[in-house]
């Protein structure tokens, strides 16, 4: 993953442009409005470009000749111009807010359903800081491009060169001597390019980085507070916020030299142009009117000059935007629907055959040959050390990471044989971390799912003893808040379980589902899920042996491997490594005698 750390060096990368023009996919439905926003601020451009010419037609003509009636019609035609440069400049905004909102909008919902489509592994590797900024901060730079800069350096390259061709066109040499002054603006041009683009690449990278920092003390600030660490988060923050501030005055650093050649290249260039001008005019090579038309023409050219800088250093941060958007949009999903998907069975055995997994860029097995069976409407417990591969073994059945080698079954289907959303809606997973979202109750419980009655949330709320929720504020219409930080941590365990049992699942898959449970709600708790264990196949990660007693048999995980199987009280009896692992318990004396 690229982070600040690792920000790539421009040089030898895909070019800037290139890289925006990958963009054409979403600009596509709106091309009529981005077609009319360029030709609006063309003719804008061109409009105001060509006022120079009229005054000096003026001064040549009726002011030279004290002809009044002449000025009024030259003046009126000023006018013409300035009223259809105004015009054309508010039909360009309209135009830009379409195309650019609607560029954005589209990119920004095509982005993140791509990461939702990417497996557990991309998330685990990639700071959610780092995902944030490019659905927000980079998507934000990309409209300021396409609304702006895309339109501007295209109508301002079409202004300087129609400007050149006409101050060519009043007075060769003084117009070659403005087109000679542009090589060494196109040659710093190139350089700025290079150096802008690593510079605003590093800047966006430490913006992740920031954002990571704010999310994890944001969602951390419980263990902030209680350990007294925020003098401590303040200072990493305020390094995180340094760098921050470092990179983008070396941002700025760059555009200030860049925008000081802008500035003073095309200044000492008029003073030459007006010395120059003066002479001819002295010698009859131009009028007067000619050397007003020239001067201002050649004034005209300036502001375009200075804002194509701003509009390069807008172009190279869209450029490493871009980038960055693509190193997501890039990366393939791994975890799919099959070419040719089998229909679901309704048998709901579930086995592991000969299961191997190691996680990406490990060389290690964390599964070595899992061969375990859970009988239709068994349910079956995985006890095992910390690291033994518990929580990894039951990721693989609801495909949230795919196996290196062998096959899980559900009835005689191997999983990657079935839809995503067949396997999902057929195998239910409740996490050892309760994950809650910033919604109501009813939308944590449901998540969208179609065909929930109200009697489904009932029973589901009574099976997870979460009926503290008829007692909040607005009973399953409340608002929890993110992550559920205003609920207990019992709560929230109870309320995740609720929705992993909601609609009755065939296959059921609980990590430690009643960790954060006190003794009298666990006891509830487990009374419940015995009812709906007894119509369900369950795997059920154990880590108490209150829990072990609500499965009909074990499975004993050591190092990856299944080291015995059986029932609790087999175990307890013939097998020391489990005796020992439950032993750590105090509960063992109460539920194994």
């Amino acid at each position: 993953m690229s982070t600040s750390a690792q920000t790539e060096e421009v040089t030898g990368q895909q070019g800037t442009l290139a890289t925006v023009f990958r963009l054409r996919k979403w600009a596509k439905p709106h091309r009529g409005a981005i077609g009319f926003m360029l030709a609006a601020a063309t003719g804008a451009m061109l409009a105001q470009a060509l006022v120079p010419l009229v005054v000096g037609r003026a001064v040549d003509g009726p002011i030279r000749h004290h002809d009044s009636a002449g000025l009024w019609a030259l003046s009126g035609l000023a006018l013409l111009f300035g009223i259809a440069e105004a015009g054309l400049f508010f039909a360009r905004r309209r135009a830009m807010a379409l195309a650019a909102l609607g560029v954005e909008t589209d990119l920004r919902r095509d982005l993140f359903a791509h990461v939702q489509r990417l497996p557990v592994s991309f998330h685990d590797r990639w700071p959610s800081g780092q995902l944030l900024s490019r659905l927000t901060t980079d998507l934000s730079t990309l409209r300021r491009f396409i609304g702006l800069a895309a339109v501007f350096i295209i109508a301002d390259t079409l202004t300087i060169v129609v400007v050149l061709v006409l101050l060519i066109h009043l007075q060769m040499w003084l117009g070659l001597l403005v087109l000679v002054s542009m090589i060494p603006l196109i040659a710093g041009t190139r350089r700025f390019e290079l150096r802008y683009s690593r510079d605003a690449r590093r800047a966006q990278d430490l913006t992740g980085d920031l954002a990571t920092s704010v999310e994890e003390s944001a969602l951390g600030i419980r263990v902030i507070k209680a350990f007294g660490r925020r003098p401590h988060m303040l200072s990493a923050f305020s390094a995180d916020a340094g760098r921050l501030r470092t990179a983008e005055l070396t941002k700025i650093r760059t555009l200030g030299l860049f925008w000081a050649l802008l500035e003073g290249l095309p200044q000492i260039v008029l003073a030459f142009v007006t010395v120059g001008g003066v002479y001819a005019t002295a010698h009859g090579a131009i009028t007067i009117g000619q050397l007003v038309a020239f001067v201002a023409l050649y004034l005209q050219l300036v502001w375009p000059i200075i804002m194509l800088g701003w509009l390069l250093a807008l172009t190279e941060e869209a450029g490493s935007a871009c980038r960055r958007i693509f190193e997501v949009l890039d990366t393939e999903p791994t975890i799919l629907d099959p070419a040719q998907p089998v229909p679901a069975e309704n048998g709901t055995t579930l086995r592991f055959e000969d299961v191997h997994f190691r996680y990406d860029g490990s060389d290690v097995d964390v599964l070595r040959g899992i061969d375990l069976e859970v009988r239709a409407g068994e349910t079956m417990a995985l006890v095992g050390g910390v690291g033994s591969g518990k929580t990894t073994l039951t990721a693989l059945v609801p495909r949230l990471y795919d196996v290196t080698g062998g096959r899980v079954l559900i009835g005689r289907v191997d999983v990657r044989d079935l839809r995503l959303d067949q396997l999902r809606h057929a195998v239910t997973t409740a996490f050892e971390e309760a994950t809650l979202f910033s919604a109501s109750v009813r939308e944590n419980l449901t998540l969208g799912r179609a065909g929930v009655s109200e009697a489904d949330v009932d029973e589901a709320i009574s099976v997870a003893q979460a009926d503290f929720v008829h007692r909040l504020p607005f009973g399953l219409e409340t608002r929890i808040g993110e992550q559920g930080l205003s609920l207990s941590g019992g709560q929230r365990q109870r309320l995740a379980l609720a929705r992993a049992v909601l609609g009755r699942p065939r296959v059921l898959v609980l990590d430690d589902p009643l960790s954060a449970l006190d003794v009298n709600t666990e006891s509830q708790v487990e009374e419940a899920l015995r009812r709906v264990l007894g119509s369900t196949t369950a795997l059920v990660v154990a880590h108490r042996p209150s829990t072990v007693m609500l499965a009909d048999r074990v499975a004993l995980l050591v190092d990856g491997r299944i080291a015995a199987v059986g029932t609790h009280r087999e175990l307890l009896d013939t097998v020391p490594a489990y005796r020992n692992l439950l032993s750590q318990s105090s509960e063992l004396e109460g539920v194994g005698s």
